[in-house]
């Protein structure tokens, strides 16, 4: 019996003592996930007071905000090089340093350069993490729980967003219930939105804490002539007749590298890089983020009231922790291709049917007062012009929607938000980390992320300038477009990944290559 054989066949072996070894890493690199939703969605409480005290134009504020990507940016581009070079635990203590700091002076600048200074570590570190942690998951998970293991990480992201909005919640109520009335847009432009950033510095602290109590990547320690310690975290979390098996796989495939980034592009290797590419770019094509981050103005522009659509925000942010545990729940079961095909494919139905909803809409004349729509209704045309004189608005035709339509808008959203999150969400971030050879893993899963966030850049930048020069309608179609593109690329060329070991995928590239060069030769 081969090796992979051999380890398929005591995959279970492992004692509890073990696997919950496993289970505690696993977790607590997933708090980099945590730290990374938690740093994007502060954002969402800030901004307003940001521009109040830091006397902001529009232009400044975006940046304030947005220079936390170019950090992203950065970390990504050039984590891959170091986790491979130091290990992935050192380089995830100086992601948690990088945190801690960034949560510390972005409570305390005294002026916008200081600020963007915290934001930008703050980036730093998500990016580097985001690469590093689902890796570190990968490499320490068995075969068997990797892909359930693996979605920690997404499922991270989603928390620290559903607690970040709750953290600065309370931090409002506290300024509003301690605080006189005439005081308490003081306090909170003072103080409240320092406390929203520095509040990051307590996970931050944790993650540190725990990093100390776990493990290196025993996989990376084989790669670099450590096999005793390597052999000694083997043994602890599967037994030590897995762990003779694991070091053996591993040193039969790496003699098999070069551990050259340049292998990436061999023909061996040309469909992961393929598909981790694809999955980083779509993944955010779906239009994800012009539902996490414009929420409300795409609700609002549905004529919901501005207290509605913050309300269906929230929903949102339940809707996608909900299925994201689902997702943690059946990826191990119906496996990565399955679960990446149903879901796009959901997606694509659900963006066509929030285009059709802005596309049904019959445009009316309306007055915008106090930051809510009114529609002319069944004043006639005289009184309505009276009224909008009244209320020195101006009258605009701007699209009605009914309440059915209105209802059908949130039920779509939340139906994509629904399959985004148990598909699209987490497959990216387990299939990448998983998909290529161990020598060059984190600098090829570096190259990965650092497509990710630039395609989470481009949406960003892209969204606004669509909703205002195509309308939502059609903006909307483009995204259900790129999701259906991704249905078929899930449905006939993602290979499935599940109950694998890592170094059966590695094999399986190889072995593909060759068979097809060998068709090609013989043709």
């Amino acid at each position: 019996m081969d090796i992979q054989n051999s380890a398929a066949s005591l995959q279970n072996s492992a004692g509890s003592a073990g696997l919950r070894a496993v289970v505690f890493a696993a977790f607590t690199a997933s708090l980099a996930g945590l730290l990374f939703g938690y740093d994007t969605g502060v954002a969402s409480g800030i901004q307003g007071y940001l521009q109040q005290y830091f006397h902001l134009t529009a232009g400044w504020l975006g940046f304030a905000i947005a220079c936390l990507d170019l950090g992203c940016i950065a970390g990504a581009l050039f984590a891959g090089t170091l986790a491979d070079r130091f290990g992935r635990k050192k380089i995830l203590i100086l992601c948690a340093l990088l945190f801690t700091a960034s949560g510390i002076i972005s409570a305390i600048p005294r002026d916008l350069t200081e600020l963007v200074c915290a934001r930008i570590l703050g980036g730093l570190a998500i990016g580097a993490s985001s690469m590093i942690a689902p890796v570190y998951i990968a490499e320490i998970a068995p075969e068997k729980h990797r892909g359930r293991l693996g979605s920690l990480f997404q499922l991270g992201i989603v928390v620290g967003i559903a607690v970040v909005y709750w953290v600065n919640y309370l931090i409002l109520q506290y300024g509003n219930s301690t605080h006189t009335t005439a005081a308490v847009t003081h306090w909170n432009l003072d103080y409240g939105w320092r406390w929203m950033l520095g509040s990051e510095t307590l996970p931050a602290l944790l993650f540190l804490l725990l990093l100390t109590r776990i493990k290196e990547s025993p996989r990376w320690l084989i790669l670099h002539n450590r096999q005793a310690d390597a052999r000694s975290i083997l043994t602890r979390f599967f037994g030590s007749a897995k762990a003779e098996l694991e070091i053996a796989a591993v040193c039969k495939v790496a003699g098999e590298e070069t551990g050259r980034l340049r292998e990436l592009f061999t023909r061996h290797y040309r469909l992961p890089l393929l598909i981790a590419l694809f999955l980083a770019v779509f993944s955010q094509f779906s239009g994800i983020n012009s539902i996490i981050y414009y929420a409300p103005r795409v609700f609002g522009a549905a004529g919901m009231k501005t207290t509605n659509a913050f309300g269906s925000t929230a929903l949102v942010g339940m809707v996608n922790l909900l299925f994201t545990f689902i997702a943690v729940g059946f990826v191990d079961r119906a496996g990565r291709k399955l679960l990446l095909a149903i879901g796009t494919a959901i997606q694509a139905v659900a963006l066509t049917c929030v285009g059709l909803v802005f596309a049904l809409a019959v445009k009316e004349p309306a007055i915008r007062v106090a930051g809510h729509t009114t529609f002319q209704g069944n004043l006639s045309p005289a009184a309505f012009a009276a009224a909008a004189r009244a209320a020195h608005a101006a009258v605009k035709m701007v699209p009605h929607f009914s309440s059915t339509q209105v209802t059908m808008l949130l039920v779509s959203v939340l139906v994509f938000i629904a399959a985004f999150a148990m598909a699209m969400g987490p497959m990216p971030w387990i299939i990448i980390s998983e998909i290529f050879p161990a020598r060059i893993r984190g600098r090829a899963a570096s190259l990965a992320v650092l497509t990710l966030w630039a395609a989470i850049f481009v949406v960003a930048q892209t969204f606004p300038v669509l909703k205002s020069e195509l309308g939502l309608m059609a903006t909307y179609f483009i995204y259900a477009g790129c999701s259906a593109i991704s249905f078929l690329f899930a449905a006939l060329v993602l290979p499935e990944t599940k109950g694998r070991t890592l170094e059966e995928i590695e094999t399986h590239w190889r072995h593909r290559s060759t068979a097809n060069q060998t068709q090609s030769i013989a043709g």
